[in-house]
């Protein structure tokens, strides 16, 4: 307990930083839950496809966090030292990179759908509907990754809530157009899973300008402009993808690791199948809370090494990770208790409904654990710099162990779907071992380079 921060300023600080991103994400997940929800009163054939192909975005989405999260990592550092020329000339490198990804995966995707579908399920009725919603997402890509290195900059100079402002309003016009594309009204056709494709697109279209618009029009804190894209930055386009890189491979791995899981579940049964559609999404509104601390905790601990306070790293570090344990607690609790009401808003079959409470009680267990590793994980080290080391453990465990044993548990020993959930999250137990024993060492606190 001594080590524990007695400061209330820095409270106040991880507070400020992490409820507005708590709801933003929040929002960010709710866009794709109404797609579930709302699809998902089509009939279930509809609702695994809407799931399994939204996992290609969700994929996306963590590497486009994997960027986001390497240029943040530098900028907390530049903003903490009020590094003016480095804050810029990292921007620029970060949208560079991220059109050049999303222009790469729209092009794989848009010209190989059904190979991608192939690789999540072998229901060919699921293929051949997931394709669809596949085909009218294609835009997606450059509306995903554009806002997130947004929201990435405008979080480090502490301006969390037009990001949360802005997925309010994303998230009304996804109701909206779902409601007026997936079931026909307001005189449209009614397009059912196509359509739920086209009003996330549209959401997605609404949070791009309006978030975009602000960061190079508006703000009047780091003033970065359209001509600012064209500014030279070689003398630190080593050093972004020193930290970068490690960061896009971990998450991008994380994020096909979590579709193989997917995958996994899609080769057991069509009941497993919808039941864990149900999960994602709770797992998804789960990630808010982990994800938004720990990004918290990332910005924080780089303010402080940027304004060269060593000294308080370690008691703000052991302070956030037991936050994180107190809040794993609470929000496994949480799913625990609200797993029934979940499960019965959907039209399942008796078989789906027993899955799904079995999925929805593993969560439960899992949320305990994730919490914690994701802090570590994170925010914590990630916070330090040491990407490099975070790479490692990100990608070693899952795909060394939780893949395999889902595999084993699942599609041919046929256990329980709560005991097969569960080994697919068994790799959270190893990378908190892992990442404290790293922490116990000053290893994780590297030095960052500065524009010269």
């Amino acid at each position: 307990m001594k080590y524990l921060v007695r400061d209330r300023s820095f409270y106040t600080k991880l507070l400020a930083l992490s409820i507005p991103m708590a709801g933003q994400q929040l929002l960010t997940a709710g866009v794709n839950m109404i797609d579930t929800l709302m699809v998902g009163q089509l009939d279930e054939i509809a609702l695994s496809s809407v799931s399994m192909a939204g996992q290609v975005q969700f994929l996306f989405i963590f590497m486009s966090l994997g960027t986001g999260i390497g240029a943040s990592i530098m900028l907390s550092r530049y903003w903490g030292g009020k590094n003016e020329v480095s804050i810029k000339k990292t921007i620029t490198i970060a949208f560079r990179f991220i059109i050049a990804l999303a222009a790469v995966y729209t092009l794989l995707v848009g010209l190989f759908p059904r190979a991608v579908m192939n690789i999540l399920t072998t229901e060919e009725v699921v293929i051949t509907t997931g394709v669809t919603y596949l085909k009218w997402s294609i835009p997606c890509y450059f509306l995903i990754g554009l806002p997130t290195i947004c929201t990435c900059i405008l979080r480090n100079i502490g301006k969390v809530r037009i990001p949360l402002y802005t997925s309010i309003g994303a998230f009304v016009v996804n109701i909206f157009f779902n409601w007026v594309f997936i079931f026909g009204k307001l005189g449209m056709p009614r397009m059912e899973v196509a359509g739920a494709a086209l009003g996330t697109m549209i959401a997605r279209a609404f949070e791009t300008v309006v978030i975009v618009v602000y960061v190079f029009a508006k703000d009047k804190v780091i003033r970065y402009r359209i001509k600012d894209l064209l500014m030279p930055c070689r003398d630190l386009v080593k050093e972004f993808f020193k930290i970068t890189i490690p960061t896009v491979v971990s998450d991008t791995l994380v994020g096909l690791g979590m579709t193989m899981c997917t995958a996994v579940g899609g080769r057991i049964s069509v009941a497993f199948m919808s039941g864990n559609s149900i999960t994602a999404v709770m797992q998804q509104i789960m990630s808010v809370f982990s994800h938004s601390i720990s990004s918290a905790s990332q910005i924080v601990i780089g303010n402080t090494l940027g304004e060269g306070r060593k000294d308080d790293v370690r008691s703000e570090s052991i302070t956030l990770l037991l936050i994180s344990v107190g809040l794993g607690l609470i929000v496994g609790a949480g799913i625990f208790i609200l797993a029934g009401p979940i499960v019965n808003g959907y039209k399942l079959t008796p078989e789906t409904h027993d899955v799904a409470m079995q999925l929805m009680y593993g969560q439960a267990i899992a949320t305990v654990l994730m919490l914690p590793s994701c802090e570590l994980t994170k925010g914590i080290l990630r916070g330090g710099g040491d990407t490099r080391f975070l790479m490692i453990a990100e990608v070693l465990f899952l795909w060394v162990l939780s893949i395999p044993l889902g595999y084993v548990t699942g599609v041919i020993l046929r256990w329980s779907p709560i005991i097969v959930f569960l080994m697919l999250r068994i790799d959270h137990v190893c990378k908190i071992i892992w990442c404290l024993l790293r922490f116990r060492t000053d290893k994780w606190i590297k030095k960052i380079k500065t524009a010269e």
